[in-house]
């Protein structure tokens, strides 16, 4: 069993490795890899949870999600109380199981063959993802669906964004949630973005590395899976500083802000 543990606790935080012991009690013969998101961004959650679980990987792949900024209810919180645990099976095969919250499920809510509640206690821990979910992660993972509760359907779940910054890599590279088959410009077309209160001139590319050192690209990127309804694969659009940083030139922008383009 692959598992892949996605949290917004930190890169580096011992609460990863807390919640790995509880997972490896349950499942010794494990592989478990974790990937740590900014706080509270269901966004990143989102993009990595379909970014991992719908291109190839491993046949026997779980993807347990704990995202939970506990902001279905304003009022004061009851025990800890915070959102629902899910379970979704995608149509390759791949289990998902985490908290619905936000954009959580977003990107993958349409490759959904099963999606459900579990009837887990939604309180009892400031630590939920540690102190009360691994239980039920490794039953799940181990074909053990006694927990499962009411279908959810995808009208539940809202829809991603399609004009936000999802991510940004290693390289300053900015990762956006702009489908790249909306764009409907020609290669080397001039064009001006805007992230926040930063402008900066961009040339549309249909390769990030066609455009010359220095050159702020708009490029179909390296992140993207299959349609649910077949066709050509979708893909996402980056920002891409050839020779610099992206993430730089517009002043550090945080994930989810939002992205406008307007042709130059």
């Amino acid at each position: 069993m692959f598992i892949t543990a996605i949290a917004d606790y930190g890169t580096g935080d011992p609460a990863f490795i807390e919640v790995v012991q509880r997972l490896l009690i349950a499942i010794p013969q494990a592989q478990i890899h974790v990937l740590s998101v900014p706080p509270f961004s269901t966004l990143a959650t989102g993009f990595w949870i379909a970014q991992l679980a719908l291109n190839p990987g491993p046949s026997d792949r779980l993807i347990y999600h704990n995202c939970a900024p506990r902001q279905d209810d304003p009022e004061a919180r009851r025990d800890n109380e915070g959102e629902g645990l899910t379970y979704a099976l995608l149509g390759n095969g791949v289990k998902v199981v985490g908290v619905n919250a936000g954009y959580n499920l977003s990107f993958i809510k349409s490759h959904a063959q099963l999606l459900h509640s579990v009837n887990v206690s939604r309180g009892g821990s400031q630590f939920r993802s540690r102190d009360v979910f691994p239980t039920v992660v490794a039953a799940i993972a181990k074909q053990d669906f006694s927990l499962l509760g009411d279908s959810l359907h995808p009208e539940q779940i809202p829809d991603a964004p399609l004009d936000r910054i999802a991510w940004i890599d290693g390289y300053g590279n900015i990762k956006t949630t702009i489908p790249a088959h909306t764009i409907k410009l020609q290669p080397e077309t001039k064009i001006v973005i805007r992230i926040g209160d930063v402008v900066s001139d961009a040339v549309y590319s249909d390769g990030s590395f066609k455009v010359p050192q220095g050159t702020l690209a708009f490029a179909p990127g390296s992140s993207g899976w299959p349609c649910a309804s077949g066709g050509e694969p979708l893909r996402w659009m980056e920002l891409f500083l050839r020779g610099g940083n992206a993430w730089e030139r517009f002043g550090r922008p945080r994930l989810n802000q939002r992205i406008t383009q307007i042709i130059a």
